[in-house]
């Protein structure tokens, strides 16, 4: 496996890569082109400048996280054969750079949901957290501005206010969209871009919803075992594949991550380790990565991902505010840089012990 950390980019990222690189055992970074809008086919040179960027440090750009999908293509409107053949023009570029895994999502309206961005934990941390009974009182319309107040002035992926602007548009476009027609929309899209795919030994990671339930009423259908099997199935090509993230998986208890890392065998393209606590149905704080600290069994999950031979990117997930650091929520450099260590340290244990 290959350590990385997400990097949002200069000018969106409070973390540097000088200070990246000096991350013990942390190789790459999963980036992105912040500022692109989905549809968009993303400039040769804006991609060629940001690799040489990542690579003047002395790190390898590991993945894209993410080229997101315009939500015509989600719906499955007419104009979606066009974005698709942007997306597919932005495929082909990311593969003449050499870059060979993209970590995307199939989320109606909102990328991800939590209830609060800075809980405060009983050691003085903060920590993003998801409470239902919460999320059912929030007016969605009103939404941006409650989660822009604890986001320390960064821009939140996935809540971007030109997005946000736009949100009662979204929730009346994606109306008549249950999980069959989210799903086969998907399928659509997989089987169009496969051939590019291919072409440029591009691995196609898709994310889990988060959490893994329908919010707001909205579609969600990679939310455990049987529907991410539903879509490997669909699309058997090995190019289609999955992101396991364990926070999002882990939301719901009754997801067994380690039974799916078996199951899913050759198929993992990319994966995000974190823990969580749950609290109650419906109801998690994001935790430290340790075993101890959450709910999620973290050395059983590294084991089973080293058992079964992965060898994509792995970055340690979501991080508490710690130390009195002011950064994007959840992306912040010492929790993070704690949990690469932690990740790493079970990897060359469990390496050792063969």
């Amino acid at each position: 496996m290959d350590m990385t950390l997400r990097w949002y980019g200069k000018g969106f990222d409070s973390v540097s890569l000088q200070k990246i690189r000096q991350i013990p055992m942390v190789k790459g970074v999963i980036t992105t082109l912040y500022d692109t809008t989905p549809g968009e086919v993303w400039q040769k040179e804006r991609i060629h400048a940001v690799k040489e960027d990542v690579e003047s440090y002395g790190l390898k750009l590991s993945g894209i996280e993410s080229v997101n999908i315009h939500d015509d293509i989600k719906v499955g409107l007419p104009s979606r054969d066009q974005y698709i053949q942007n997306y597919i023009e932005t495929l082909t570029r990311l593969g003449e750079e050499d870059i060979h895994m993209v970590c995307y999502n199939f989320m109606p309206v909102f990328d991800w949901t939590r209830s609060d961005l800075k809980k405060m934990l009983p050691d003085g941390s903060t920590c993003l957290s998801y409470d239902q009974e919460l999320v059912d009182k929030i007016d969605v319309e009103n939404m941006l501005s409650s989660m822009e107040a604890k986001a320390d002035g960064f821009v939140l992926p996935g809540w971007e206010p030109e997005r946000m602007a736009r949100v009662k548009e979204l929730f009346e476009m994606y109306k008549d969209v249950d999980e069959e027609k989210l799903f086969d929309n998907l399928v659509y899209f997989l089987k169009a871009i496969m051939p590019t795919c291919k072409k440029y030994d591009i691995r196609m990671a898709i994310h889990p919803d988060d959490p893994a339930w329908p919010v707001f009423n909205l579609p969600r259908i990679i939310t455990g075992k049987e529907k991410i099997q539903k879509m490997l199935d669909a699309v058997p090509d090995m190019e289609n594949g999955l992101t396991l993230c364990t926070g999002s998986l882990g939301s719901n208890p009754n997801n067994d991550i380690i039974d799916m890392i078996h199951a899913f065998r050759g198929r993992i393209h990319f994966a995000h380790v974190r823990n969580v606590n749950h609290l109650a149905p419906g109801k998690f704080d994001e935790a430290p990565h340790p075993t101890e600290l959450g709910s999620l069994d973290i050395y059983g999950i590294m084991k089973a991902l080293h058992d079964t031979g992965f060898d994509g990117p792995i970055r340690p997930d979501h991080g508490r505010m710690i130390w009195d650091e002011v950064a994007m929520p959840g992306y912040g450099l010492y929790d993070r840089a704690l949990g690469a260590c932690y990740l790493s340290g079970l990897w060359e244990a469990i390496s050792k012990s063969k």
